[in-house]
């Protein structure tokens, strides 16, 4: 970190993407973030694909409210209630908004949770990432997460995390529970 001009800039930010099958992509952004908070950086948290008082949440509300913005872009029904306009209107919505808080420099971590997932459904397209990339600020960690992260994404991170499934209980009848997958 630059400790000359503000203690809790970062003097070169990358961009890291976690993609893939697994578990673990989303709370991988957080842990990162609560890493970055501990040094008093701030962090944007922006959620495609999702709504609603999760337990990760309210958790960053609750413990890292002053560190850590939080904004969902999601219907809520974008997986299991498609209705095309309304989540394509979100997710562009969102992304807008995504945009502003990246380019505000009010924030050392931006995390663009399931972007990648809203790309691949072509809520936004993945050009739209690839400028996202294109106009991180310097100083700025850019964190992009969901499944199906393109090629062209892929190629232009600094950092590539696939998670990869090899056996989950979901698939043997157990329900997503609350804190643990939501």
């Amino acid at each position: 970190m630059n400790q000359t001009t503000n203690p809790h800039k970062l003097t070169e930010g990358y961009v890291q993407v976690y993609t893939g099958n697994g578990k673990g992509k989303t709370t991988a952004s957080m842990g990162l973030m609560l890493r970055a908070s501990g040094a008093g950086c701030k962090s944007y948290f922006g959620q495609f694909m999702k709504r609603g008082d999760m337990s990760e949440i309210q958790a960053l509300r609750r413990f890292l409210g002053e560190f850590v913005t939080v904004e969902q872009y999601g219907s809520g029904g974008e997986l299991f209630g498609p209705d095309r306009e309304r989540d394509t209107k979100a997710a562009r919505d969102g992304y807008e908004k995504a945009c502003a808080a990246l380019r505000s420099g009010r924030y050392d971590l931006v995390v663009l949770d399931e972007i990648l997932v809203a790309a691949y459904l072509h809520l936004i397209e993945e050009e739209d990432v690839l400028r996202l990339i294109d106009e991180k600020p310097k100083h700025t960690e850019l964190i992009l997460t969901g499944r199906y992260a393109g090629d062209a994404v892929v190629e232009k991170a600094d950092l590539v995390t696939e998670m990869r499934e090899v056996r989950h209980y979901y698939n043997s009848g157990v329900p997503a529970r609350v804190g643990i997958e939501m």
